[in-house]
C-alpha cells in the first residue's frame, strides 16, 4: 500500500521485474511520458531471461495524482505481464536506511 504524497517529495522509485521480452521498457517509459513523468536515472539488467529495471523519476510535472499514476502503471504491468512497483523516494530511503 502506498500513501498519498503529503510531503514535498517530487521523486519516486519505480521497479519493474519479469520475464524479458520485446517491448517492456518501451511500454513502461511510454506510459510515464504520457503521465508527464520524467525519468531522471534508469538501470536495467537481464539475468538469464529475467528483466530487472529501476528508475528514479521526477513527479514535478505529473499529469495525475499519485494513486492514479500507480493504477496506470499497474495496468501497464499487467498488459506486459511484469510487476511494476512505485514508491516515493522519501519512503524508499527511510525503508532502506541502516
Amino acid at each position: 500500500m502506498v500513501k498519498e504524497n503529503t510531503t514535498n517529495s517530487k521523486r519516486a522509485i519505480i521497479t519493474v521485474l519479469g520475464a524479458d521480452k520485446v517491448g517492456i521498457i518501451a511500454g513502461v517509459t511510454t506510459a510515464l511520458a504520457k503521465l508527464g513523468i520524467n525519468i531522471l536515472d534508469i538501470s536495467q539488467t537481464t539475468m538469464q531471461d529475467i528483466l530487472t529495471m529501476i528508475m528514479l523519476v521526477d513527479l514535478e510535472k505529473a499529469a495525475k495524482p499519485i494513486r492514479e499514476i500507480i493504477d496506470e502503471l499497474e495496468a501497464v504491468g499487467k498488459q506486459l505481464n511484469v510487476e511494476v512497483r512505485f514508491q516515493l523516494e522519501e519512503i524508499f530511503k527511510t525503508m532502506h536506511r541502516i
